[in-house]
This record gives structure tokens, C-alpha cells and sequence, in this order.
């Protein structure tokens, strides 16, 4: 027993030791270590001055010459100068997608255009650094992330689907796969390159070909991948890429040329795209907003709940449509829960995308960080209590302190509408019936998660929540072998895996 009672001691003292005190962005402990900046060297990355459309296999300038800037929001000075897409370019780029899809890509053999995908997922891999660094300027990612997580990811998608562009007839059994024609594609600020990826492998695999546009405040990912395009030798017009902002995405949605529409963005645009094409014979998908809900019972693995929390939605900045937003914990163990949430909260860097040790970087844009800070507002106004990590935030650029909101209820604003920012709302439930009430009550249904030791309760709980993705124990796994997609609100149809090739092919 007295052994006992020494071994508890010394676990408890080993603990204090660690405990972080006054808390600061630089993580200063009382214990014997500390982290010290460690920056990652952009010194080799090239960023032009300015870019212009990739149409037809070149860059080539706007028929009016506009172009607007693109901004790191981590310092708020301008990285480079972007074309802007009007009427004239975007019908250009069409006709380029027509001629290339009538004359090579459709008739070309499936073996020789997996080829073609295969080199691209190649040359992503080998300039995965520099992808990474650029994506992390751009957009305000820790470096650790585009790294470790988006550009791989993006590669992965490319060799998965370069896979499927000579097996069609195994995915569709019986039947005889044909593509569309032109793929009109328009993707977000916060996966560039993945959503890139996302939408560009499947579609080339199908034989058909893209007209690309990418979110106006991270296209550079996108133009680099234009030159991968050029560099791979891929046929002139197979891929093009047009820039600019809602009207030059408009202006794709609608164009008499266009066969499909893949689009990856708010709720709000994408009802918009559905009335626009309402009464068209164009298919399309939609990967729309969600407020994912996250479940912790009772049963959970509280510390890997906690952690899988976390990297749910502060290590993202919150920046993703499937982040868990919304928490839901069981009573029996919510003040537990928060308290740990409080502490590792505090010891999360919020700093320098570029930097290593960085957790969370910067808000994508002004606008963004305007919108997260007027919910924030709001939130307290709604009567909530608002948490906030006390670390310190850098002079420039655009930065928002992990939050955490308690005492909220279904009808708070911060509860029903979806933030895209790192703060999470934290409600507690008695029963399982409770908590898939509360989870399922809300016009989204994107992804959501699970966190107990019984597999029963898993699949029990997991098949009732309205949500098209659900994982147990765990959060945020991709992987281009299974499908992702939403219910109500939050999209329609499915992309990655086998689902994805279902978009893009007509099948006889």
C-alpha cells in the first residue's frame, strides 16, 4: 500500500511539473523544456509576380485585363497578382475543354490516360514542399498540416484514380461507362489543393475534361498545378484553370458548353447553383456546410476523446465543412471533459503557419476573420459563456484564439449556423436517445463522430445520426478509397472512392 501511495505521488508531482504556466503562444513551462521557434525555409519556392488564366495548355492573359491580389494572412501582404476570368475567358477555356474532349481525351485509350494522371500524382510528390509551403502562405494552414496531410492526400487521390481509368467496366458492372464532356469544377479556400484533387482525378479518369475555378483567395496552389499540367505533358485543353471570383464561377455554372458542375462551398451558393440548374440536363454534386456534431459518452477514452476533439476543430482553425463544431458529452463526465479541454486548449500555439511547432495558424482572409469575430460577439450576447486559450497573438495578420462556448442550447445562433472558425460549442445529453436528438437536430448533415468503448453503441448510435460520414473514436480521416458527401443541407452526391467515378459517367 505505501508503495502504492509513493508511486501515485510521484505520477502526480511528474504531472505539476508539466503543467504550462501563464501560458504564452512560445508555450513557457515551469517543467525543464520549452519550444523554440522553428521556421520552415521558403527560401526555394518560386511565387511570379503575377499569373494569368491556364487555357489551352499556356497561361494566358484576361480578355480585360484584371486581376486582383492575393493575400498571406498570416503578414497581410500581398503574395502575388491573379487574374480575373470574365465572360470571354471562361468561354475560351470551355471551348478549349470541347475540343480537347471531342478530338483526344475521349477517344484516347484508358491505359494511356491513367498514364497521364499517374505522372501528375508523381510530380505532386515531388514538389510536395514546395506545394506545401505555398498552401500554407496562401491560405494560413500550419505548415504541419499541408505537409503532413493535404498534399499527400492530394497525390494519393491522383494515384487512386489513376487506377480506376482502365477498369471502368469493373466498377460498373454490366453496364457501359461513357463521360460527360466538359467537367465545370469550383472548389474552396480551405483544402486548395486536396479539393483540387478531389475533383480533377475522378473526371480525367472518366475521360472527360475540366474547366477548373478555384476559391480567389487561394488559387497559387491551383496555378502551380497548371504547370504540373504543362510540365506532365498533358494534351492541350484536357485541364484549364480559370480565376476570379463568384462571377467567374457564375459564369461556369451557367454556360450552355458545360456538362457537370462539382461544387465545394457554402449552403448558401450551392441552393443558388441548384435553381440555376433547375431544368438543365447538366448533372451535378454538391458538397455543401455542415455543423458536425461529436458525441462523448461516458464509456469514452476521455484523453483520446479530448485529443480527437482538438485536432477536430482548433488544429484546422476550424476551417473545414466536416470540422466537429458542435460537442455533445454525456453528464456524468462534461466537467471533466471541459476541464481538460480548458487545459490543452492552453498549451495549442497559435503563430506563424510556417512555423513547426505552430497548432494554429491564421484565418484565411479579413473577411473571414470578421465574420468568426461577429459570432464570437454573438455569442456572448446569446447569454453563452465563452472560453478562450491565453495565448498571445502575433501584431499582423489574422488571428482568432481557440474558443470554446458552454451553457448554449439548440436555439443559439453559435450552435445552429456553421462558423468556419476554431470554436466549438459544448452541449451535454443523459441518454443516447438525447444525444442523437440533439446531434440530428440541425439542417446539416455533413460528418459527424462517436467516441465510446462499446461497439454495439457505435453501430447503434452511428446508424442513427443523419450524417454522411460518421467516424468512431477518431475524427477527420480521409483516405481516397472511401466516398465522402453529405445529407440535407450539406450536399449532394458522393466524392472519392467508387462513388466518385458515379458523377462523372453515363451509364448504357
Amino acid at each position: 500500500m505505501a508503495d502504492e501511495q509513493q508511486s501515485t505521488q510521484e505520477v502526480e508531482q511528474a504531472e505539476d511539473a508539466y503543467k504550462p504556466s501563464s501560458p504564452t503562444s512560445k508555450l513557457n513551462f515551469e517543467g525543464p523544456w520549452q519550444y523554440d521557434e522553428a521556421p520552415q525555409s521558403n527560401d526555394h519556392i518560386e511565387i511570379k509576380d503575377q499569373y494569368d488564366l491556364f487555357i489551352d495548355g499556356k497561361f494566358q492573359k484576361p480578355a480585360k485585363g484584371r486581376y486582383f491580389s492575393s493575400v498571406n494572412p498570416a503578414t497581410e501582404e500581398e503574395l502575388s497578382s491573379i487574374a480575373e476570368a470574365t465572360q470571354q475567358d471562361v468561354d475560351k477555356a470551355v471551348k478549349a475543354a470541347r475540343k480537347a474532349y471531342v478530338k483526344i481525351w475521349s477517344t484516347m485509350d484508358p491505359a494511356e490516360r491513367g498514364k497521364y494522371i499517374f505522372r501528375l500524382a508523381r510530380l505532386i510528390q515531388e514538389r510536395a514542399r514546395e506545394f506545401a509551403i505555398i498552401e500554407s502562405m496562401d491560405g494560413g494552414k500550419p505548415i504541419r498540416e499541408s505537409r503532413d496531410v493535404d498534399i499527400p492526400l492530394a497525390a494519393a487521390h491522383f494515384f487512386y484514380y489513376a487506377g480506376w481509368a482502365d477498369k471502368l467496366e469493373y466498377a460498373f458492372p454490366g453496364k457501359k461507362p461513357e463521360p460527360l464532356g466538359v467537367a465545370g469544377q469550383i472548389i474552396p479556400w480551405n483544402f486548395p489543393l486536396l479539393m483540387l484533387a478531389w475533383k480533377i482525378a475522378p473526371a480525367l479518369a472518366t475521360g472527360n475534361t475540366v474547366v477548373l475555378k478555384p476559391a480567389e483567395t487561394t488559387s497559387l496552389t491551383a496555378l502551380k498545378f497548371a504547370e504540373l499540367c504543362r510540365d506532365a505533358g498533358l494534351p492541350e485543353g484536357v485541364v484549364n484553370i480559370v480565376t476570379g471570383a463568384g462571377q467567374t464561377g457564375s459564369l461556369l455554372v451557367n454556360h450552355e458548353e458545360v456538362d457537370k458542375i462539382a461544387f465545394t462551398g457554402s449552403t448558401k451558393v450551392g441552393k443558388i447553383i441548384m435553381e440555376s440548374l433547375a431544368g438543365t440536363d447538366k448533372k451535378y454534386t454538391l458538397e455543401l456546410g455542415g455543423k458536425g456534431p461529436n458525441i462523448i459518452f461516458e464509456d469514452a477514452p476521455i484523453d483520446q476523446a479530448v485529443e480527437g476533439i482538438i485536432n477536430a476543430i482548433f488544429f484546422n482553425q476550424g476551417h473545414v465543412c466536416c470540422a466537429g463544431s458542435r460537442l455533445l458529452v454525456q453528464e456524468g463526465i462534461a466537467d471533466r471533459v471541459i476541464q481538460k479541454l480548458h487545459d490543452r486548449m492552453e498549451t495549442l500555439i497559435v503563430g506563424d503557419p510556417l512555423d513547426k511547432n505552430t497548432d494554429i495558424g491564421a484565418i484565411n482572409s479579413e473577411q473571414q476573420y470578421k465574420k468568426i469575430n461577429q459570432y464570437l460577439e454573438l455569442g456572448v450576447n446569446e447569454g453563452a459563456e465563452m472560453y478562450q486559450s491565453s495565448c498571445d497573438l502575433p501584431e499582423k495578420g489574422y488571428y482568432c484564439r481557440p474558443t470554446l462556448f458552454s451553457n448554449v442550447g439548440q436555439s443559439n445562433r453559435i450552435v445552429r449556423e456553421e462558423i468556419f472558425g476554431p470554436v466549438l460549442t459544448i452541449q451535454t445529453f443523459r441518454t443516447a436517445e438525447e444525444g442523437i436528438a440533439k446531434a440530428n437536430n440541425t439542417p446539416y448533415g455533413l460528418a459527424g463522430g462517436v467516441w465510446t468503448d462499446k461497439g454495439s453503441k457505435i453501430f447503434k448510435v452511428g446508424s442513427k445520426i443523419r450524417n454522411g460520414v460518421v467516424w468512431a473514436n477518431t475524427y477527420n480521416q480521409f483516405d481516397p478509397t472511401s466516398p465522402f458527401g453529405g445529407y440535407k443541407e450539406s450536399g449532394k452526391g458522393r466524392e472519392g472512392g467508387l462513388h466518385g467515378l458515379y458523377p462523372y459517367v453515363k451509364l448504357k
